[in-house]
């Protein structure tokens, strides 16, 4: 097929994928004033933030809960915007419902006060007074870690110290990064319902808590600190940054599947689709999994910016439903524990899916106590391996996954009817999400040098940059926006320095395929 090539100004960035990490470069870099072409291979934006219909009704089919609202602030403020005017944003009360099988129940609120109040009365007056000292000590660990690593240039180890600064080598120590963090949550709680209410926090980047270092516990504090639903749905979060980006100039190529990203001297120069186009560029951005990278789906030439393979992270079985939900007085989020958590995670490490698994619940059309609708949309999810490229579960797997995910449910006397199901199993995420396995979160964040091996958004080879939950600082949707921030600052660093030597281009007068209309959600 012949090639059509488009653009060959200076200052032009093209960025591969319109996750959170692809869409915050985008509009962070249009802002700046640099040419932006944003290529995505499915037919709107989004990535794992996406929505699938069932039975008419929009259901989000990935991540579910806003935090860090900061990161989106920041972003949205350096383009002379207001994230409250791209998005409806409503704070919860009640951050999570908890069920175990013993028909006990427990719900953490937004109010740590209430929270303490709630875990005396369900556990006793020495565990809600750990839970405060849980709470200090995860509130410190962010407040250590929050400039120089989140928001920060991925550093090493000797990095984080000099930027922390070595007179508080005792922060250092507080994060207790040698020890596991099942480990750790003994220090705080003796009922090991509360011991796997918080290490159920390590699941939100993809680990099992009897691996991930002690260090994840920051992100009991990131939830403490707020949660928040979006009007429309997360998908909206979206569609409202990729208008932002169209409004300061970036262009949105949709059904884009790019197929190679191209070198010359060693340098990334280009992308090249499936269909023949050819995007020039000065600097490329792939937000996508760094696995693709390294299994050579983008080229040869590129192979080595995936950096080494690792270990992956968790993966997930999930069922969009659209039903009438009764008999559980299910809030916002919920969640259905298994009785055997290390059970549970021996089966994932084996490759298994879980016999007694944890479960997941979305209830999208409820926020608090507010009642049901006349039919609700609920993500219902258990976590799996990532196995979808290799050994994937069969469909007797499946069905008998699906038996004892909805039979946890009925026993915690939640009733399902006039429900229509869609599975989305870790072969159906390794198809959306190529070289994965179906692992939903990048590397598995295990051992007390992970944070340390997700590559930063630069990589061995010039003018290519990555971005997404897959590079630092990690996976999650807060974190994916400071990767697409990281990015877009390395690009104008490293662009800059070559302007010195170069004569100003002028913009504008070049030609793309497809025109500059706002994605709609």
């Amino acid at each position: 097929m012949r090639q059509r090539e488009i653009g060959v100004a200076g200052d032009r960035v093209v960025i591969i994928g319109t996750g959170i990490g692809g869409l915050s470069a985008a509009l962070d870099l249009a802002a700046r004033g640099y040419e932006v072409d944003v290529l995505e291979r499915a037919p709107t934006v989004g990535g794992k933030m996406r929505q699938v219909v069932v039975d008419g009704a929009p259901i989000d089919a990935g991540p579910t809960v806003m935090t860090m609202r900061w990161t989106f602030d920041a972003l949205c403020a350096r383009a002379g915007l207001a994230l409250d005017d791209l998005v409806t944003l409503t704070p919860l009360d009640v951050l999570a419902r908890h069920d175990w099988p013993d028909r006990s129940r427990l719900d953490l609120f937004a109010d740590i006060d209430r929270s303490v109040a709630a875990i005396d009365a369900f556990a006793g007056r020495a565990e809600a007074e750990g839970f405060r000292r849980f709470h200090r000590d995860a509130l410190r660990m962010f407040e250590v870690l929050k400039t120089p690593y989140l928001a920060g240039d991925r550093p090493d180890m000797l990095q984080l110290g000099a930027r922390v600064g070595w007179r508080r080598c005792g922060d250092l120590f507080a994060l207790h990064p040698f020890a596991t963090m099942w480990e750790r949550l003994g220090r705080y709680f003796r009922d090991p319902r509360l011991r796997q209410l918080f290490g159920r926090y390590a699941t939100y980047c993809g680990a099992s808590p009897f691996l991930a270092p002690a260090t994840l516990m920051l992100i009991a504090h990131v939830e403490q600190d707020g949660v928040w639903s979006i009007s429309g749905g997360m998908h909206a979060l979206a569609a409202a940054l990729a208008r932002a980006a169209t409004a300061k100039g970036a262009r949105f190529h949709f059904d884009a599947d790019v197929c190679a990203i191209e070198t010359s001297g060693a340098r990334a120069q280009a992308a090249r689709t499936t269909d023949g186009r050819r995007f020039c560029a000065d600097a490329v951005i792939f937000n996508g999994d760094r696995a693709a990278l390294s299994a050579g789906r983008f080229g040869p030439s590129v192979r080595s910016a995936g950096g080494a393979p690792a270990a992956r992270s968790l993966s997930a079985v999930t069922w969009l439903v659209r039903g009438r939900a009764s008999g559980f007085p299910l809030t916002r989020h919920n969640v259905f524990f298994s009785s055997d958590y290390a059970r549970e995670f021996r089966d994932i490490a084996g490759g298994r899916l879980p016999a007694d698994p944890t479960v997941y619940v979305c209830a999208q059309d409820r926020d608090d106590m507010a009642a049901g609708p006349a039919a609700d949309r609920l993500l219902v999810l258990v976590n799996a391996p990532a196995r979808g490229d290799v050994s994937p579960p069969s469909a007797t797997e499946i069905a008998e996954c699906a038996r004892t995910t909805f039979d946890r449910l009925g026993a915690a006397g939640l009733e399902l009817t006039q429900a229509t199901r869609v599975c989305v199993t870790p072969r159906e995420f390794e198809t959306l999400f190529p070289a994965t396995g179906g692992a939903l979160y990048g590397m598995a964040t295990h051992g007390w040098s992970a944070p340390f091996r997700r590559p930063g958004a630069r990589t061995r080879i010039p003018g290519l940059y990555l971005a997404g939950g897959s590079v630092h600082p990690g996976a999650g949707v807060p974190m994916a926006c400071l990767s697409g921030q990281s990015a877009a600052r390395a690009v104008a660093a490293d662009l800059g320095s070559m302007q010195r030597s170069r004569p100003a281009v002028t913009r504008g007068g070049m030609s793309t395929p497809s025109a500059r209309t706002a994605p709609t959600a």
